[in-house]
């Protein structure tokens, strides 16, 4: 099964480090948001990508091109213009980078890739800036079991701030960041089969409006509750509170 992903959005909330790189390729402990998100899948067995490239896309290709050499220890021996690999930390990763336009909307992003997933009964597809501890394998299972053209994981959002529980005028308890109202919203991760595309129109076709809406019209969207860890990274604020978890090993997306 391949895993799409997008990476080509400008990530204008985050423009402090997204001036620079593009917003996939921001790192958490030292590397980038979509390596986390690839050794997430990966762990579930799924090791064929197709990752959707846009602002910036050449950094992302930069970045594969020279992965063998950034995982690996190597002597380089000037005279005879040689280079001898002594331990190898690459992945077991086929990686397909595709330039889908630094303008196009999310949906024809996968519109662009379709070709790459005409032979899969279904593919994974997710956002390029975001990690959760999601089972994946049983999404999947999920999936295969209902028969629908689409499953989505539904999440609850994390708060942002703390909650007062007050008592009259006075303030009985106080719970840190509580997760959202209790209303499930769209996580990201789908579970798709390749007739979903049909319902993406063109290059400023958003996946999130029309196409999820007439799927959902025509009971073909099917939601797998995930009630774990999940967290964008849409701000600095997230990218740092991402980077602490890691640091402390605490990090919750960690399953490999």
């Amino acid at each position: 099964m391949k895993c799409v992903i997008l990476a080509g959005g400008l990530g204008t909330r985050i423009s402090e480090e997204t001036h620079l790189k593009p917003k996939p390729m921001i790192e958490i402990g030292g590397k980038p948001i979509l390596w986390h998100i690839m050794k997430l899948y990966s762990a579930h067995g799924i090791h064929d990508f197709v990752i959707c490239c846009g602002y910036k896309g050449y950094i992302i290709k930069e970045y594969f091109a020279n992965y063998f050499l950034h995982m690996s220890d190597v002597t380089f021996d000037m005279t005879s213009n040689t280079m001898e690999v002594h331990q190898r930390n690459a992945e077991p990763w086929r990686v397909t980078l595709v330039d889908t336009g630094e303008n196009t909307m999310t949906g024809g992003r996968l519109k662009r890739v379709a070709s790459y997933l005409s032979d899969e009964e279904a593919f994974c597809f997710t956002y390029g800036d975001g990690v959760a501890d999601i089972d994946i394998s049983r999404e999947i299972t999920f999936h295969k079991s209902h028969g629908k053209l689409a499953t989505v994981a539904a999440v609850l959002p994390p708060g942002r701030y703390g909650a007062l529980q007050i008592e009259g005028a006075e303030v009985a308890g106080f719970t840190e960041k509580p997760r959202g109202d209790g209303g499930f919203i769209n996580g990201g991760f789908f579970v798709l089969s390749p007739l979903c595309i049909d319902f993406i129109e063109s290059d400023s076709t958003g996946w999130e409006g029309v196409p999820l809406g007439r799927l959902a019209e025509q009971n073909q969207l099917m939601a797998f509750e995930h009630d774990g860890f999940w967290q964008p990274m849409d701000t600095l604020r997230d990218k740092c509170m991402l980077e602490e978890l890691w640091k402390s090993d605490l990090a919750p997306w960690k399953i490999w």
